[in-house]
């Protein structure tokens, strides 16, 4: 059970959180959904539609219209399984991938800004160590 100075931490951490997840999402100019897919293929290289599926917790048929959306917008490509004929693999286009590299860069951009005319120097440095513990919990 935690303690009462933990449990209000994680609420207010939490919240705080949420707030500046959905303003750097006020910058993203490809869905949520979508940004995701082509995040995961950045990170793990060519999957499977089910694998894609399993790795953002969705229905496949979810996943199935999300991949056939990106592909009409050319963000990524489809080839052959190597060692399973039944199957397929997508994989991010080089549009997909400037398309990606885009929004992540919307996204920072705006985040180091507000940090910049927001933070003194001495709260910058908080929340560069701040970052370190967060990502800690985030691997737990």
């Amino acid at each position: 059970m935690p303690t009462p100075e933990a449990a209000v931490i994680a609420a207010e951490l939490r919240t705080a959180m949420g707030r500046l997840t959905r303003r750097v999402k006020d910058e993203d100019s490809i869905p949520l959904g979508q940004a995701a897919v082509l995040g995961a293929l950045d990170r793990s290289g060519a999957m499977t539609t089910s694998d894609l599926a399993a790795d953002q917790r969705v229905r496949p048929q979810s996943m199935a219209r999300a991949v056939g959306l990106l592909m009409e917008q050319n963000l990524i490509t489809r080839r052959a399984h190597p060692t399973d004929g039944r199957k397929s693999l997508v994989e991010l286009s080089d549009a997909g991938r400037d398309a990606l590299e885009a929004e992540r860069g919307r996204r920072a951009g705006w985040l180091a800004q507000a940090i910049e005319a927001e933070l003194t120097d001495e709260e910058r440095a908080l929340l560069a160590r701040t970052a370190t513990l967060l990502e800690r919990l985030a691997t737990r």
